[in-house]
């Protein structure tokens, strides 16, 4: 636009000719600047502002904090929610403690045992020591060998059985100890005697068994005369009928029962014999 030409012709060249003329438009006469918006209340622009939303989010922060104490210290002020809490942690504990003593490791009913004071008194019968069980095969003395030893236990512990004094025992055994040897002797006159156990034999008559007892003199039959308790027994029983046995000499007492063609040899085994019931008594 030149400066010479007319105020009117300016109007009417800037205005352009399909512009329309409604409402909006006439609004828009400012060119492209926005239409300044109405002036804002005076509260509102003042909440705008950081530094009072600053301060009402703290304070809005400090009421939620004061209900959330009110309220604990409501729920805390109830007694009943307090007692339930108590009651269970009370059932727990006693639960613990009843598995406890019903423990699979402690005997039922266990006795306890209590220490013996320090200032009492051991009784007698307690502080003697329990004597030594004797083996059942002792220990061959005398010269012997475990047969001869067994078989002079199987006569003392007859002797025992029928209350013999000791001196009845050492006549016995010094008895069988001539007449045997102290073995249990089958006879080549009697076939039959060597159908039972026996540890050798012998050809004076029909004489068997430790004490080489006769069946045809009545000391009994083959088979009993071949078992050494049975032999034994007999002669006891055959020396307790001799009057005053206990006051005579082991040869006397011996020869007096088995009536022997050597009397005086029995005399020989008296201190063995002696020795032999020593370690079996």
């Amino acid at each position: 636009m030149r400066p010479d030409e007319p105020a009117e012709q300016k109007q009417t060249a800037a205005r352009p000719a399909d512009r329309p003329t409604d409402a909006a438009s006439a609004g828009r006469t400012t060119g492209r600047h926005r239409r300044p918006e109405p002036p804002r209340r005076a509260g509102r622009a003042l909440l705008g502002s950081a530094p009072v939303r600053v301060a009402l989010a703290t304070g809005v922060t400090c009421c939620l904090g004061v209900a959330a104490f009110a309220g604990t210290r409501h729920a805390d002020s109830d007694p009943e929610p307090l007692r339930d809490t108590l009651a269970d942690r009370a059932a727990v504990a006693a639960e613990a403690e009843r598995r406890a003593s019903r423990s699979l490791d402690r005997a039922p009913g266990a006795a306890v045992t209590v220490s013996p004071s320090p200032t009492a008194k051991p009784s007698p019968s307690a502080s003697r020591k329990p004597k030594p069980a004797r083996p059942s095969r002792p220990r061959p003395v005398a010269g012997l060998d475990q047969l001869q030893m067994d078989n002079a236990k199987i006569i003392v512990d007859v002797g025992r059985d029928l209350k013999l004094p000791r001196r009845g025992l050492v006549v016995a055994v010094a008895t069988a100890m001539q007449e045997s040897d102290l073995h249990n002797l089958a006879s080549d006159v009697l076939p039959e005697s060597s159908d039972y156990p026996h540890q050798g034999s012998g050809s004076d008559h029909d004489s068997v068994g430790l004490f080489q007892q006769r069946p045809s003199s009545g000391w009994g039959s083959i088979r009993d005369l071949m078992r050494p308790a049975y032999a034994a027994r007999v002669f006891y029983e055959a020396l307790l009928e001799v009057p005053g046995w206990q006051d005579m000499s082991v040869t006397a007492a011996a020869q007096s029962v088995q009536v022997s063609a050597f009397p005086d040899a029995y005399a020989r085994h008296e201190q063995r014999a002696t020795a032999v019931v020593a370690a079996l008594v």
